[in-house]
């Protein structure tokens, strides 16, 4: 044989004895040569894929700091006994999939988690069901990530012996979708997060939250379902916020809410749904936030303004059949309220161009008196709340006299 040929097939043999030992998964099972998830982890290196069989494992605090891919076939379970954080990842560039991991430690003092993601970069965990978590998914200090397509649940009783659902601290260019979160305190919880998405999550029957974020700029949350909630979503000291195409529904209580808005600035909220709610949007010293083509169907409040909110636009909005369809507690207004549709509204339109020939004044002096003293609500539906809110609307005491939607559409919004 000559020798370029001996050459090529030297180089070939070679070739695929090499790439067939760096392809090769770990496996693990009962039967095989590792039994135990750390086991394999110990013999894997960089690049390595650990596949884990179907079976019934009992494992926590199993630490990953190598850069490779865990991968569950036919739905293993991890069970932790309730003892501590099962996953721990410190490293780049890993993939988690296809696993149940359940019964998470509870502590008073530490935040186990089902997955604890620290200092990593570049990773996914993805087709993860987690069951009976103290936290599900807590990711800090760690950016672009991809969490998408799993479920975390618990059974939260309390909001002091329970955690999170997905809880991101101090994270950036993170990727949240297709996850379903419910029974936790919070459903998902950003703190310092930047640049990230939520997207296409169903959070609901949480205590708390469904989503909380504070102190998170730059940020967008769109086709999400927040339902039956303590409260719904609640935004705090944040900015450039577009939040977009979600849906508010059925977050009932006494301090109940769709969506809280606390020192917000330079936001979009376009194109949401706001349902049965006690409050659809309950808003506290924000600025400069456009309110667009929103939906806000039979809340008993469907936008609370307390006070130190300035320049905010809402406009194309649709207010069908609410109990209160503005409350606002000031007599100094500089926010634009035009060009909406008001169930309310008992204007006409005599040169027929869809926009009424009267202002509509939202705000009802009813609001007003309740806001003040909560329990002259059970009045609401009386002859007496009849006379003092015309009272004030044909001339207005303790709203703003500028508090008007100059232009109301006499017929909803598609």
């Amino acid at each position: 044989m000559p020798n370029n040929m001996r050459k090529i097939l030297f180089f070939i043999i070679t070739y695929f004895t090499v790439f067939q030992s760096i392809s090769q998964p770990l496996e693990v099972c009962n039967t095989c040569e590792f039994n135990t998830i750390k086991s394999a982890l110990l013999a894997a290196n960089d690049g390595d894929q650990i596949i884990i069989n179907k079976g019934y494992y009992k494992e926590h605090g199993i630490s990953v700091d190598k850069a490779i891919e865990i991968i569950g076939k036919n739905n293993p379970i991890i069970d932790g006994e309730f003892k501590e954080t099962i996953f721990k990842f410190n490293t780049d560039h890993f993939k988690l999939e296809g696993v149940t991991i359940m019964n998470v430690g509870q502590s008073y003092t530490k935040d186990f988690a089902a997955i604890l993601v620290s200092k990593s970069n570049h990773f996914s965990i993805t087709n993860v069901i987690i069951k009976k978590a103290f936290f599900g998914i807590l990711v800090e200090k760690s950016h672009f990530g991809n969490i998408y397509n799993n479920q975390v649940s618990s059974e939260a009783k309390s909001q002091a012996s329970s955690g999170n659902g997905i809880h991101l601290w101090h994270c950036s260019n993170m990727n949240v979708y297709q996850n379903k979160v419910y029974q936790l305190r919070d459903g998902i919880y950003f703190e310092f997060v930047e640049n990230s998405k939520v997207y296409q999550n169903h959070s609901y029957k949480n205590l708390r939250y469904g989503l909380h974020f504070m102190f998170s700029n730059k940020n967008a949350y769109y086709d999400n379902i927040f339902e039956n909630n303590g409260a719904g979503v609640a935004i705090m000291f944040s900015k450039f916020i577009e939040m977009t195409n979600n849906q508010f529904i059925e977050n009932w209580g006494s301090a109940s809410y769709g969506l809280l808005l606390k020192e917000i600035y330079d936001a979009k909220i376009e194109n949401n749904l706001f349902e049965q709610n006690t409050i659809g949007i309950s808003v506290d010293g924000s600025t400069r936030i456009t309110y667009s083509r929103n939906n806000f169907l039979r809340n008993g409040w469907a936008v609370k303004i307390i006070g130190a909110c300035y320049d905010n636009n809402f406009t194309s909005n649709n207010f069908l059949h609410n109990a209160f369809d503005l409350s606002y507690n000031s007599n100094i207004n500089t926010n634009k309220f035009d060009h909406n549709y008001w169930s309310e509204y008992t204007g006409y339109d005599l040169n027929k161009d869809g926009i009424g020939d009267v202002p509509f004044r939202p705000v009802k002096l009813f609001s007003y008196v309740v806001h003040k003293t909560p329990e002259t609500i059970i009045l609401l539906r009386s002859l007496f709340v009849d006379i003092i809110n015309f009272s004030e609307k044909v001339s207005p005491v303790f709203t703003p006299d500028n508090l008007l939607d100059n232009a109301p559409l006499m017929n909803k919004i598609p």
